[in-house]
């Protein structure tokens, strides 16, 4: 096995080692922190301190995707975790003067990196990414539930020449607003469903279903479905995978047989000694 082979199998060891983890964590947490305090009278006081321990933490970003770009390699490019982290960077390192110093509030996208950091998170992530199929059929179904119930009381609320009527159902668009309004359960009895029923007085037949049909049935779904995905990612885990041997992994095994090879070799100078 070459030197620089080793070399690279040592520089991945270290890259992948807990420590290294543990450190960029910290590193994450506490850059997140010094952003914050930029917001507020000490940040203000301390600016120059605060601009130097941001660069120099930009700086021990860059060098770790360095190191896992002289690890990995052309792989690196194949993980969509390592394309998240690059570009973070990338955006961090942007001109913030001028016409682009609005980009420095974009500094504080650095924290989402612990998503790619930390397993938990990426499992939180990938449930997310699973579920989107299931995810969007049931926005399908609130879509089609939402412009059939604008259309019909724009139409019957909307009519009414109150000044409250006209605001909240005077169009498809506000009456889809005011009643997105009311599926999140914001202000929805006092603040829309009696002043309508005082017009209205039947119109509770129309408002307590759409409460329990969007509120307590399809929103439950998204929990559902992306519950259902959770279990179905931790099944995947907890079945043996079929691993293929990388270059890195037969590099190691390599080395291993050379070791084995010299120790036979010793083991057999020593019997002849003995002899």
């Amino acid at each position: 096995m070459s030197s620089l082979n080793r070399q690279r199998l040592s520089l991945k060891k270290f890259v992948e080692s807990n420590n290294f983890q543990h450190f960029l964590i910290f590193l994450i947490l506490f850059n997140a922190f010094t952003l914050g305090l930029e917001t507020s009278q000490f940040g203000k006081a301390n600016a120059g301190i605060l601009h130097i321990i941001d660069t120099t933490i930009l700086v021990l970003f860059s060098i770790e995707l360095l190191l896992k770009l002289i690890v990995y390699r052309a792989h690196f490019f194949r993980s969509g975790w390592n394309w998240f982290d690059f570009i973070i960077v990338a955006i961090s390192w942007a001109p913030t003067s001028g016409a682009l110093s609005v980009l420095r509030a974009f500094r504080i996208l650095r924290v989402l990196r612990l998503l790619s950091v930390v397993p938990q998170m990426r499992r939180v992530i990938g449930a997310l990414a699973h579920s989107l199929p299931g995810m969007a059929s049931v926005v399908g179904v609130l879509s089609i539930i939402f412009y059939v119930s604008a259309v019909l009381t724009t139409k019957i609320f909307g009519s009414h020449s109150d000044s409250n009527m006209q605001e909240w159902f005077g169009s498809i668009g506000a009456s889809a607003y005011t009643l997105f309004q009311v599926m999140t359960l914001e202000s929805w009895s006092m603040g829309i469903v009696r002043p309508t029923m005082e017009l209205f007085p039947l119109s509770w037949v129309f408002f307590i279903p759409f409460i329990i049909v969007t509120s307590f049935a399809v929103l439950n779904l998204f929990i559902g479905i992306i519950v259902d995905a959770m279990q179905v990612m931790h099944e995947e885990e907890g079945k043996p995978k079929k691993t293929i041997a990388t270059k890195e992994d037969m590099l190691i095994l390599e080395e291993k047989i050379d070791k084995l090879n010299q120790l036979l070799q010793q083991q057999h100078i020593d019997n002849k000694r003995l002899l």
